[in-house]
């Protein structure tokens, strides 16, 4: 199992999937995003409802789609959600840190993202996160 990245750690990595990237900008699920990609981060939309794009960005149905290289996958879906989420991205290989945004949480799908080497971060916000740094 790789060592557990600390929350300055992970702002250092630059890539990250937006799982529930919300085509609403009233919704955290595209307001907190779009802060990540204004702060010059690679961010991935995976939404399998949105077409086209999101902020002038290709959406992708799955995180396992996504061609090019993904360092953190960011979960904006209901807690009950998250185990589907998870099995999507054990598909891939180079993801490091599985994130919860803020009220999700899901004890098992945390435990065995851990096993498979992920950091996991529950019910926490990455802008908050983000803008405490």
């Amino acid at each position: 199992m790789s060592e557990r990245l600390s929350i300055p750690d992970i702002f250092r990595l630059q890539r990250i999937a937006v799982v529930g990237f919300s085509t609403n900008p009233q919704k955290p699920s595209h307001t907190v995003p779009k802060y990540l990609l204004d702060q010059g981060y690679t961010v991935y939309p995976v939404n399998p409802r949105a077409e086209e794009d999101i902020l002038g960005q290709p959406v992708f149905k799955t995180v396992a789609e996504i061609p090019q290289p993904v360092d953190v996958v960011c979960v904006f879906r209901p807690s009950e959600a998250v185990p589907g989420v998870l099995e999507d991205v054990l598909e891939r290989q180079d993801v490091k840190v599985f994130w919860m945004q803020q009220g999700i949480a899901h004890e098992g799908a945390a435990a065995k993202a851990a096993e498979h080497g992920m950091t996991v971060i529950q019910d926490r916000c990455m802008y908050q996160e983000h803008v405490a740094l």
